[in-house]
């Protein structure tokens, strides 16, 4: 069977071609020049306090949380610190254009609830009635005013009969005209949960006919352009009328609209609560162009609920299945703001859904990352103070780095020149090609993943410089030894290279191990530094594999390197072999 033959000049035009298409994705990306991280650039401070007396588990519980937050979607190095027990500073690198979302993002409280809609503004005259938005009440046993009681199963046959809250001479008052004969009919004696109903069936009951006192506080309340709420006092005066999202109680809440109108709605007490979430994501769902939200509330029974709930999942279907074909809307509301509210098109029946509207990619990752992490155990003050920061160190350092960085780099080709002559082009050209593979790794990462260069990570990619060379002098070793043993450099190129790659993959392993544990438990420049260890470490080895060795195959068709030309580097005073003298004849034939 015919040996294989290798194609070093094949293998170069596809690294150089990948190399092309690397700086083409830069191009489009319009920015040739890296974000700068807090150091060398400053950017935005966020200055949270916290309201009362917190624990200092739930202060720190909530640093952390704000910290995945904002490094939750790149590699931004932004610095989130606790302070005196009261505040949170958090550093944020770059332009401060989006400072409102910055500021958002920060102080989002995240508390995810899902409520089923009584009334929209615009049908108030139908809720007064019992009514909302002109749908019959649903066929649930349910005296109005008595949220305490727990609704039956699905299916169950109900009765007529009022409970002990109500007047022995007074009938019902919300039973309906026409009540279908599916009404449950396994309503409890005891005395309601002092927490109120927790079960899909009851808020169900509630939203079809909420009561009058709840429909009079709708009735009274307006919306504000940023959702909150405003109310009319005696003298006709607008006084702000905040609601708390408390989920044992029904919300007044606001939702923003896309062309910036508000929409006013009556909500029943919270059905599922966003902790029970198992995970959150964003992202454009198959065959849409939009973004969306994505919610898996998972199938766990044994998660932990509130006291008599069931699980969320079960509660989703319950819900999908009777407002499914009815008009009826399912709100979601987060930090008492109405996210969206949509009306059912399909049954849910494995807890997964999406929140879709006008999302852009920031706008629907950011409130992903926030559901995704959980919600702050701690609240703050509304204001928050942000104000702009200059960069930590002075520019002087960042040019002092970057000098010391290319001295180093000027003194190891230079004793590679020096030492491997002709193999020392080599080291040169692949220092070069890797330090232009980093660059351009370094501007993509800063427009996709939000990486940002700080003096820690400059001085991994400096350090990067002497790993890179220690991989050309492991393989030039290894050639030479070979050659000693008496191989030609196209034999010695190819069994070197099977030594040495062995023993280069288990020397960057150990460095790929040691970056992704600073990665992964290091926070701010620490955590930069061992990012830029990992990803130079990565590009020291396409550079060793793609670059370097096919192009020392390619050199070695040429007579100079195969026949040991003094200036090859390869020559027998190199490599430390003893030159045959030229033998003599003399008069006795002896030499």
């Amino acid at each position: 069977m015919a040996a294989r033959r290798h194609r070093p000049g094949r293998t170069l035009i596809v690294f150089f071609l990948g190399v092309a298409v690397m700086f083409g994705l830069v191009a489009l990306a319009g920015s040739w020049k890296p974000a700068l991280g807090l150091d060398l650039q400053g950017g935005l401070r966020v200055t949270l306090t916290a309201k009362g007396d917190p624990s200092p588990e739930n202060f720190e519980e909530a640093r952390r949380i704000i910290d995945q937050r904002v490094n939750g979607s790149g590699i931004s190095e932004a610095e989130v610190t606790a302070q005196s027990g009261r505040f949170i500073v958090v550093e944020i690198p770059g332009s401060t254009e989006n400072r409102r979302e910055l500021e958002e993002l920060v102080k989002r409280q995240a508390q995810l609830r899902f409520r089923l809609v009584a009334c929209v503004e615009g049908a108030a005259d139908a809720c007064a009635t019992g009514s909302p938005l002109g749908r019959a009440p649903l066929a649930i046993d349910h005296e109005p005013g008595h949220e305490g009681r727990k609704g039956g199963k699905k299916g169950d046959k109900g009765t007529d009969e009022p409970t002990d809250t109500a007047s022995p001479t007074d009938e019902p008052s919300d039973t309906p005209t026409d009540e279908p004969t599916d009404t449950p009919t396994d309503v409890p004696t005891e005395e309601p949960a002092a927490d109120g109903p927790r079960t899909a069936d009851d808020e169900l009951a509630w939203a079809a006919s909420p009561d009058a006192e709840s429909v009079a506080l709708f009735n009274s309340l307006q919306c504000t352009e940023d959702g909150g709420t405003v109310t009319t006092d005696e003298q006709g005066a607008t006084v702000p009328a905040p609601q708390e999202d408390d989920p044992d109680q029904p919300l007044v809440a606001c939702e923003i609209g896309e062309d910036g109108g508000v929409i006013k709605y009556l909500l029943s007490r919270s059905v599922i609560e966003g902790a029970e979430l198992d995970d959150a994501g964003a992202g454009i769902p198959q065959g849409e162009v939009e973004w969306a939200v994505t919610l898996d509330l998972g199938n766990d029974k044994d998660k932990a609920r509130p006291k008599g709930s069931t699980g969320a999942e079960d509660d989703f279907e319950v819900i999908s299945e009777r407002l499914v074909g009815s008009g009826g809307q399912f709100a979601i509301v987060l930090d008492g703001v109405v996210l969206s509210a949509p009306q059912m098109e399909a049954v849910i029946r494995d807890g997964r859904s999406q929140i879709t509207g006008n999302f852009t990619e920031e706008s629907a990752t950011d409130l992903g990352n926030s559901l995704k992490f959980g919600a702050l155990p701690i609240a703050f003050d509304d204001e928050a103070t942000t104000d702009d920061i200059g960069p930590s160190l002075a520019g002087d350092q960042l040019t002092a780095g970057l000098t010391a960085g290319g001295i180093g780099l000027g003194l190891v080709m230079l004793y590679c020149l020096l030492y491997y002559r002709g193999l020392g082009l080599v080291v040169v050209s692949s220092l070069f090609v890797a330090a232009g593979i980093t660059y351009g790794m370094v501007l993509l990462l800063s427009e996709s993943a939000g990486f940002t260069l700080t003096l820690p990570g400059i001085a991994g990619f400096i350090i990067a410089v002497g790993i890179t060379a220690d991989s050309f002098v492991i393989y030039f070793e290894r050639i030479r030894d070979e050659m000693r043993e008496g191989k030609s450099m196209r034999v010695a190129v190819e069994t070197g290279w099977a030594r040495a790659r062995v023993t280069r993959f288990a020397a960057n392993t150990v460095n790929l191990l040691a970056a992704l544990i600073l990665y992964l438990f290091a926070t701010g420049a620490v955590k930069g530094f061992g990012f830029a260890l990992g990803l130079s470490t990565l590009i020291d080895l396409a550079v060793l594999f793609w670059f370097t060795k096919p192009l020392v195959s390619w050199l070695a068709q040429f007579k100079m390197f195969n026949s040991g030309h003094r200036l090859s580097g390869l020559s027998p005073e190199t490599l430390g072999l003893d030159v045959p003298k030229a033998r003599t004849a003399t008069a006795g034939g002896k030499a």
